[in-house]
């Protein structure tokens, strides 16, 4: 079958092993100084281990695999212990998996393996997106009044809800963003959106990732694209924009300029 499964780039992997512990399928071991994904059936092409690659070595490629196998996951996980086994069921809750989790789940009972307790809103495979935190030292009080002028130049900005034959997307300069940047970059309207058409999704939580790659697609295929520009979070799953823009734009055939910049919970561009 088609579907999403990792891809290392041998050149850029310098064998540091970092990607080994973000992947809570065992998918990877590093072989001869570098990283491989041993088996097609474990990895489910979710990317959690993106995020941990310093080198940028990794992504998710869509191409023929064995169909992703829970059971032939859980049979070898358990063999590295109760941990292993608990940030495995994180990594599946996080990421909205509920049927392989109940998979996992029943094979554990059925060979009486205790099935350990784990957070709705978990960090063990690497992706704290989900993670409370108190940003309130951030707040800075001012009696004078700030007013700004609003750049939104386009409506609608979902991605799901965008025409890819709308005529504002002629020769237009793309701002691709994460929902959540508009909120952590409070600059976010003069120093990114001025003068650009914008299209925002959630590569973790939005279910139509095989659709946006396609809707994305036909829009660099109809539309004479000058430029994009992506802002995402730096939690690890946020990324996955840059692999959906750049999925499409293999698929379209296209060389467009991409600027990628990563905001940070404080609000700081990294």
């Amino acid at each position: 079958m088609e579907r999403d499964v990792i891809k290392i780039n041998e050149e850029k992997c310098n064998g540091c092993g970092v990607c080994v512990t973000g992947c809570p399928e065992g998918a990877l071991q590093v072989i001869d100084g570098k990283a491989r994904l041993i088996n097609d059936l474990f990895c489910d092409g979710l990317g959690a281990c993106i995020g941990e690659c310093p080198e940028g070595a990794i992504e998710v490629e869509r191409r023929e695999a064995e169909p992703y196998d829970e059971r032939e996951v859980i049979k070898n996980i358990v063999k590295a212990g109760p941990n292993v086994i608990k940030a495995h069921l994180q990594h599946l809750q996080e990421h909205g998996q509920e049927e392989f989790v109940n998979e996992a789940i029943e094979f554990l009972k059925e060979n009486d393996i205790e099935v350990p307790e784990y957070e709705e809103k978990p960090l063990a495979c690497g992706c704290p997106g989900s993670a409370i935190q108190d940003l309130s030292q951030n707040e800075v009080r001012s009696d004078e009044p700030v007013i700004l002028q609003a750049q939104l130049q386009n409506w609608p900005i979902q991605l799901q809800l965008l025409n890819p034959n709308t005529r504002f997307f002629k020769n237009a300069d793309l701002l691709i963003a994460a929902d959540c940047t508009p909120f952590a970059y409070p600059n976010f309207h003069q120093k990114f959106l001025k003068g650009k058409i914008l299209i925002i999704l959630c590569p973790k939580l939005d279910k139509f990732i095989d659709g946006y790659i396609e809707k994305l697609t036909k829009i660099f295929q109809r539309q004479d694209i000058k430029s994009i520009t992506i802002v995402h979070m730096e939690v690890p799953c946020c990324s996955g924009i840059e692999v959906i823009v750049k999925r499409a734009l293999e698929k379209a055939q296209k060389d467009i300029k991409i600027e990628n910049i990563t905001i940070t919970m404080n609000g700081k561009i990294k």
